[in-house]
């Protein structure tokens, strides 16, 4: 399958070289996805809110078409730091953001820990509140396990192994947006950058902002799939309750990949949210 997804943007930074792209003219949104996708997760939510921001999505070091090299740090705190650093040198000034799984825990370290002004802040399934890596019958951790073998398997196993991984979130993934998702990972190089993030995903790296979550100011969306296989969704409620005055929206039918299971139903839930829309407003 050609992978047409292409971002058009690239941004050096002391961490790698990242890929980036711009849509659209208004306030900006910067939209950050989570693993072991890329940007391309945002496709279908892109063109609702271009109509009335300018929409910063970029794949995240050491994903998609972003920088993979050898004994790369690509962990939550160095993605957080990377974020920091992309909204100043495209001189944005509190952007509204968006972030789905480990994005939101990135999105929440930049806004928490790094001092980066956020205006609004979605959270999509996101990875945030502990524990979410505890599970040793889970995919991840056979790959942090096995990561040798998975680095040494063939790209058709390996495609069969991700098809599989991905189906366990409870989303409705057609053959065009798996193969989009793989194409990144494919070949020596692709599976090592696989291999590599997995094993430097630490649940303390966003443990340590979960006391300050009642700190956050600004306001705040949650979304969360009500199917979602990989995030449980009592989780949502609890990080509703954790940040004051947040807002949460529970997407029926849905999985752990919300843009892919209801794309027009997130797209409009953002453009609401973004816009200070009443149904959003505290």
């Amino acid at each position: 399958m050609k992978d047409a997804w292409r971002l058009g943007e690239r941004q050096g930074t002391s961490f790698g070289e990242v890929a980036y792209g711009v849509f659209g003219e208004g306030p900006p949104v910067v939209l950050v996805h989570g693993t072991p996708t890329r940007s391309y997760l945002w496709r279908n939510i892109l063109p609702a809110l271009a109509e009335s921001h300018s929409v910063y999505t970029y794949d995240l070091l050491g994903y998609g078409e972003s920088e993979k090299g050898v004994g790369q740090d690509v962990s939550i705190p160095v993605q957080s730091r990377l974020l920091g650093k992309l909204v100043g040198t495209w001189g944005l000034e509190e952007p509204a953001i968006a972030g789905h799984d480990i994005g939101g825990g990135i999105v929440l370290r930049a806004h928490l820990l790094e001092g980066v002004g956020f205006s609004r802040i979605a959270l999509l399934d996101a990875v945030v509140l502990t524990p979410w890596l505890s599970d040793p019958r889970s995919s991840t951790w056979h790959v942090r396990e096995h990561a040798r073998a998975y680095e040494a398997m063939p790209d058709h196993l390996f495609g069969a192994f991700y098809s599989a991984y991905l189906r366990e979130a409870n989303s409705d993934l057609g053959q065009e947006a798996l193969g989009a998702y793989l194409a990144p990972w494919q070949g020596e190089d692709g599976r090592r950058a696989f291999v590599r993030q997995a094993l430097q995903f630490e649940e303390q790296h966003t443990g340590v902002i979960e006391p300050r979550l009642g700190s956050i100011e600004a306001p705040v969306l949650v979304v969360w799939g009500e199917e979602d296989g990989w995030l449980d969704p009592s989780q949502a409620p609890r990080l509703r309750q954790e940040i004051p005055g947040s807002k949460l929206k529970l997407i029926s039918g849905a999985g752990h990949f919300v843009q892919e299971d209801a794309p027009d139903e997130v797209a409009q839930d953002l453009v609401g949210f973004f816009s200070g829309g009443e149904e959003w407003s505290s």
